[in-house]
């Protein structure tokens, strides 16, 4: 799924001097894909959940429900997508309709000021059930060759059109908290249904971008593939153009500037609300019709793409760390401390703040990963190689059996009355809190969250000490409610919460 491009064993950009990168000469290129039309794969789809859902329905006793007919729309190219509101049956759970959702601008995420020599690779699939997306160009996704690790604990990313079987094993709820955590969490994780649609869109706008810049590719990074999606997660696009770094105030505006005219001109049946936000890391924010889906598209901002596996790496080496940091972002969005755009948190914030509070307990449910597999997660390893690290790294045994909700309480009690906001910085990267830098980007702030690659604030927006006290206040008596009541309906509604997904 991850990085998606096309026509492997061409170089990704014009090649310099006519000297052709000896990369592609490492790849497998002996391993065609199998290619499936696209009605075969709506038929498929449609036929499985179909029959999944008359399965649970009959064993559940559950009241019938009719059989959904997939309704047809059209990309740009004509060719048909489905967008009907059909549930994905996955475990049990049936999605009743499209949200509208609010969409929450993460400006922070992608914030490298490091050179990087981008490549054109692929993430590993199974050899089994491989396909292309409807209409896609041929994929390397569909020719890599890849065995796994077998103690590695991080499922590969694998072709998402039908379900996969596999279930990550979640922990056991002994109290009401924890059950609570729990049923948030499994109502509302990304489902494959929800990638599909964002994978789709992906496939779509690279082969229209591609008008324009022949050479660039098109990925999809952040909350998506890194396991702490929800239903509602936006997508967030990086648009690779060349090797070279690219000036983000200059050369990386002009660029979007041309994306967004296309978006909004000839992609306007299916793109809206196309916007050039004019931030340290400009990006397009649109709306894909036809997915129902918001994304925010950078350019050539590829440490995404290693923070992308490093987070996908903590999010399954622990198996209460996923449920965790999905009930935290929440909590955030619903009390209005998730929108970087206006001064508070972002979602790659608030991640990295519940990994460093796992990593500080007395007894650590988390490693620092950076410093126990620095080869895995090296910040100048060729990005070909990035995929690979979270599928050989084992799962990690902490002697600390705390429940989900003694976790959430012990998060809020964290922030709110232990760490020193004045004068420390939270690092995942170190697995402590370490002293404040003296950089410039690091003065006046009143959070300070290390970026595990670049070492930039991704919490750079909160620079209002107004806001600032919002938020740590929001901690302050989440903490005191939840630490009393045990009741997460005390500080997030519940029902609904799991309305909006």
């Amino acid at each position: 799924m991850f990085p998606n491009s096309s026509n492997l064993g061409r170089p990704p950009f014009p090649p310099k001097h006519q000297q052709q990168s000896t990369f592609f000469n490492k790849l497998p290129l002996n391993m065609p894909p199998t290619l499936l039309s696209h009605q075969q794969i709506i038929d498929a789809q449609f036929n499985f959940q179909n029959a999944a859902l008359s399965r649970a329905l009959l064993s559940r006793n559950l009241a019938p429900i009719p059989a959904v007919t997939p309704q047809p729309m059209t990309y740009g190219n004509g060719s048909p997508v489905h967008t009907s509101d059909a549930p994905t049956l996955f475990r049990g759970r049936k999605r009743l309709s499209e949200q509208s959702i609010p969409h929450d601008v993460k400006r922070q995420r992608f914030n490298s000021h490091h050179s990087e020599t981008v490549v054109n690779q692929a993430v590993p699939l199974p050899e089994e059930r491989r396909c292309s997306f409807p209409g896609s160009i041929q994929s390397p996704l569909f020719r890599a060759h890849y065995t796994p690790d077998l103690t590695g604990c991080v499922p590969p990313l694998r072709d998402t059109l039908f379900p996969d079987p596999i279930e990550t094993t979640l922990p056991v709820a002994k109290d009401k908290l924890s059950q609570q955590v729990l049923e948030l969490f499994q109502a509302c994780q990304q489902q494959t249904y929800d990638l599909n649609r964002k994978e789709l869109c992906r496939t779509e706008l690279q082969r229209e971008i591609q008008r324009i810049f022949p050479q660039s590719r098109l990925f999809l990074v952040g909350s998506s593939l890194n396991g702490f999606g929800t239903r509602s997660s936006d997508g967030d696009l990086c648009l690779v153009v060349k090797e070279e770094p690219v000036n983000q105030k200059t050369e990386a505006r002009h660029i979007l500037s041309l994306v967004q005219k296309l978006f909004s001109t000839k992609l306007s049946s299916y793109i809206e609300r196309p916007q050039l936000i004019r931030a340290k890391v400009p990006i397009v924010k649109f709306r894909d019709k036809v997915s129902c889906v918001e994304f925010d598209l950078n350019v050539n901002n590829v440490v995404g793409i290693r923070n992308t596996f490093l987070l996908r790496t903590y999010a399954y080496i622990e198996n209460r760390v996923r449920p965790l940091v999905l009930v935290v972002k929440k909590w955030a969005s619903f009390h209005d401390i998730n929108d970087a755009s206006r001064g508070t948190l972002s979602s790659y914030s608030l991640v990295l703040m519940v990994l460093h509070y796992l990593q500080t307990l007395p007894e650590p449910i988390l490693p620092s990963l950076q410093k126990n597999y620095p080869e895995s997660f090296d910040p100048t390893m060729q990005l070909h190689l990035v995929h690979q690290a979270p599928c050989t790294i084992p799962p990690y045994l902490s002697k600390n059996g705390s429940s989900l909700g003694d976790l959430l309480i012990g998060f809020f009690k964290y922030y709110a009355t232990e760490f020193d906001w004045s004068h420390q910085m939270i690092s995942v990267r170190e697995a402590k809190a370490i002293p404040r830098p003296d950089g410039i980007e690091w003065r006046n702030k009143f959070i300070c969250v290390e970026e595990p690659f670049d070492g930039t604030n991704t919490a750079r927006a909160v620079h209002e000490k107004q806001k600032f006290d919002i938020i740590r206040g929001e901690f302050l008596k989440s903490w005191q409610v939840l630490r009393d009541k045990k009741d997460l309906n005390c500080i997030l509604p519940l029902r609904t919460t799991m309305q909006k997904r």
